[in-house]
């Protein structure tokens, strides 16, 4: 019997995206499952990073002090896209070729909207993965071809959030 892995999409513009995808990692690695957890468009210093590399996640991310994309030169944009792509290469080369494992794309729906990751990696990684590979994928609004091919699909939709009375992100909270 074939290994079936499955194609997974939290999205929204609701808190939890990345949580989600960090606890479904925990979970994987519990049970031993080669797990790669890769953030594209953040600065590596996300809490959840470091518990997960302990626990033997190989994490890839950006780097501490990265500009927001619309912050940067074309130039920059451009540097960005093919670090990101590389990232995405290395992260895929982490994983077995055969047997059961997971791959988090932590914001890979942004990376894509803003030009910083190529479309057709990105779509040749997800839909050609190996059978038992299971592959998360995280952002506020994800490509009509996410949604299409997700086999598990959660919108997290905010309805309170405290940033809306002006209290800023919080170490260990937000990130």
């Amino acid at each position: 019997m074939e290994i079936k892995g499955y194609l997974h999409l939290y999205w929204g513009d609701g808190k939890g995206k990345t949580t989600a995808a960090a606890g479904l990692a925990l979970r994987a690695l519990g049970q031993r499952l080669p797990t790669v957890f890769l953030q594209f468009l953040k600065d590596g210093q996300s809490g959840e990073l470091e518990p997960l590399r302990r626990l033997g996640a190989a994490v890839l991310s950006g780097e501490p002090g990265m500009k927001f994309v619309f912050q940067m030169t074309e130039a920059e944009k451009a540097k960005l896209k093919a670090r990101q792509d590389r990232m995405l290469r290395e992260a895929v080369s982490c994983l077995p070729a055969e047997g059961r494992a997971l791959l988090v794309l932590d914001e890979a729906c942004a990376a894509l909207q803003t030009g910083t990751l190529s479309e057709p990696l990105l779509r040749e990684t997800v839909l050609r993965r190996p059978p038992g590979w299971e592959v998360v994928l995280t952002g506020r609004d994800p490509a009509g071809w996410m949604r299409e091919a997700a086999n598990y699909a959660t919108e997290m939709r905010c309805t309170a959030h405290p940033f809306d009375r002006g209290i800023p992100a919080r170490r260990g909270i937000e990130y």
